[in-house]
């Protein structure tokens, strides 16, 4: 039966899909939101109850703030791949929370993950084509509130590697020696203690990235998710050498009996920060000089296609 003929026979049915169609992403976004209100629930009985440190809200903001910049150039008809993935993830988060038989209910941080994953892809399906989505997903991972869980499974091997970091970095000035995630310094024994795992750095240095891939790039020149990808290594080491730095300096200065008071160390901490989120920012801001040099460009950037390279021989045979 053709559209033709189901209007004739069917017209209510047909106006009422046109009228879906041509509902506005608001609208949708806000059908997938409630579908999944359970986990925004959980999340904020999470930020409120002081386990966590409530950062994820400025993730959510920052995400709020992208669909308001681009209202003006949100698609018409949304990107059904984005649009089936969203649908699909919103489904598993749902049967995954509620333990459907016999599907047992997974762990809430992972049901949300899988949320704010579709509400991303919710997002991307009506913004248009040059934004990034990679770092739209970055954010919606940084929205959950991860960093005490973060904090308990990886925690100990960081302020590990810190502290051994730190004891390379210390070795020519004093007699070190390490002891888990304790260091001896000249017969002192400073610990390492759960702050120093550079944990809340790790998240920040992660938002920087995915900020200014989204906001602070030129229109002609936006962030591509291949290029995003390629230079998340590169985020993850500045943030680790700024985290060891600090370390070492205070863990030098305590086992040296110079010890600092706790504005002087406070003072130090967002110094450093703010040097590891400048330094990623204009990691990500950098242009790409030649496009075939990034590993991660495309194809079409790096050599011209086959029918230019005729159209333009026929063009030299004209002018000859």
């Amino acid at each position: 039966m053709t559209l033709a003929q189901l209007a004739r026979i069917h017209p209510r049915w047909v106006d009422a899909g046109i009228r879906i169609d041509r509902a506005p992403a608001a609208v949708w976004l806000a059908l997938q939101a409630l579908a999944l209100l359970p986990t925004w629930r959980w999340m904020v009985l999470r930020w409120r109850d002081g386990s966590d440190d409530p950062l994820g809200p400025l993730a959510l903001a920052a995400l709020a703030w992208l669909l308001w910049q681009q209202r003006r150039d949100l698609r018409a008809a949304p990107a059904l791949g984005w649009l089936a993935l969203a649908t699909a993830l919103t489904l598993l988060a749902t049967v995954l929370r509620g333990g459907f038989f016999p599907v047992p209910a997974w762990p809430p941080l992972l049901v949300g993950l899988l949320s704010v994953c579709a509400l991303a892809c919710g997002a991307l399906a009506f913004l248009p084509r040059r934004v990034a989505a990679l770092p739209v997903l970055g954010l919606a991972a940084l929205a959950l509130p991860l960093l005490s869980s973060l904090q308990f499974y990886a925690g100990y091997p960081l302020r590990v590697l810190t502290a051994e970091a730190s004891r390379w970095l210390l070795a020519p000035l004093f007699a070190t020696a390490r002891e888990g995630s304790s260091l001896w310094i000249d017969g002192h024994l400073v610990i390492v203690d759960a702050p120093c795992s550079g944990v809340q750095m790790v998240w920040l240095g992660y938002f920087t990235a995915c900020a200014v891939a989204l906001f602070l790039l030129p229109a002609s020149a936006p962030m591509t998710s291949r290029r995003f990808l390629g230079r998340l290594s590169a985020v993850g080491a500045v943030v680790l050498l700024g985290n060891v730095v600090r370390n070492a300096v205070l863990v030098g200065l305590e086992g040296g009996g110079h010890a600092l008071p706790a504005w002087a160390h406070e003072a130090l901490g967002l110094g450093v920060l703010a040097a590891v989120c400048g330094a990623i920012a204009w990691l990500m801001a950098r242009p790409v000089r030649h496009p075939g040099a990034d590993a991660f460009a495309s194809p079409t950037q790096t050599a011209p296609s086959l029918s230019s390279l005729r159209l333009e021989v026929r063009h030299a045979d004209v002018r000859r």
